[in-house]
């Protein structure tokens, strides 16, 4: 897909996430937190993909682009700032509509900038197959962005590699809430799966017996008492497993991507120091 119609994909798609929260009521607090977790995890994929390739691209490729791309940077930054302090704001905090509106008006002009300014620059100055390329570059990176915003990390190369590992914990430790959410789900009474209270319209046959049918000693119900003291046992027991098994594969893969990235980062150095020694001797030598 071309790069330029894949970006916009993405404009249209936090846009239509952003007139959700503002459709959404003034008490409809669980909606908005809702779709600001997903504003957040949108934002920040978009954000990393445009600093990993498309930026870098633009500023290598297109004439007089440099001054647009790098006010982009800082747009990103300052989102990226707000979205960290969103994520783990109350949606009852009074700042906190004020704050996603301010978010909003930033992203919308943003973008306006991007698409009106920068774009068509990008346009004239890369072919159609440059264009494609770079589609196929973002799609591949996309599919390992951080899905969490990272402000105090690097937002250009290339240390901005980096996100790599980030993105291997932020999708590490969204694995793991989702499990535990999973977990708790199944271990609350009255859950959609059964539970304690709010029974079944068959009279809850698949709960424990009544009147301590195959347990003599039981007091009545006492087995469904019983489900409800061990199941949250359960349930934590099964997301410290999870959270133990993909804890281990994040430090892994953050100390691969860590080492491939500060490799890429001295070669660069290297690079930069001959450039530097060669520039002297042509100095000295005129």
């Amino acid at each position: 897909m071309n790069a330029i119609i894949m970006l916009k994909d993405d404009h249209k798609t936090v846009n239509g996430l952003f007139r959700r929260f503002e459709r959404a009521g003034p008490k409809a607090h669980k909606a908005k937190r809702d779709v600001v977790d997903r504003i957040i995890e949108e934002l920040s994929v978009h954000a990393a993909i445009e600093e990993l390739v498309f930026y870098p691209a633009v500023r290598a490729e297109v004439p007089r682009a440099e001054d647009l791309t790098l006010e982009a940077l800082e747009e990103h930054h300052i989102v990226k700032w707000t979205l960290s302090e969103l994520q783990t704001m109350d949606p009852h905090d009074e700042r906190f509509e004020a704050k996603v509106t301010v978010l909003i008006e930033s992203v919308r002009h943003h973008v306006e900038e991007e698409e009106s300014d920068l774009f068509p620059k990008v346009r004239a100055a890369l072919s159609t197959t440059r264009l494609e390329q770079l589609g196929q570059q973002l799609a591949e990176a996309k599919k390992t962005a951080p899905t969490k915003p990272h402000p105090r990390m690097p937002d250009t190369p290339p240390l901005n590699a980096l996100s790599a590992a980030a993105a291997v914990v932020d999708r590490v430790t969204g694995a793991v809430i989702d499990t535990a959410k999973s977990a708790l789900d199944v271990a609350t009474p009255g859950s959609s799966n059964g539970g304690t209270s709010g029974g079944r319209s068959n009279g809850g046959s698949s709960s424990a017996p009544r009147g301590g049918m195959g347990r003599s000693r039981s007091k009545p119900g006492g087995g469904s008492r019983s489900t409800a003291r061990t199941a949250p046992a359960k349930a934590a027991k099964q997301v410290a497993g999870t959270a133990k098994r993909t804890t281990t594969s994040a430090k892994k893969a953050t100390r691969s991507a860590t080492k491939k990235t500060t490799g890429t980062a001295k070669k660069a150095t290297r690079t930069a120091k001959r450039a530097t020694r060669t520039a002297k001797q042509a100095t000295s030598s005129s």
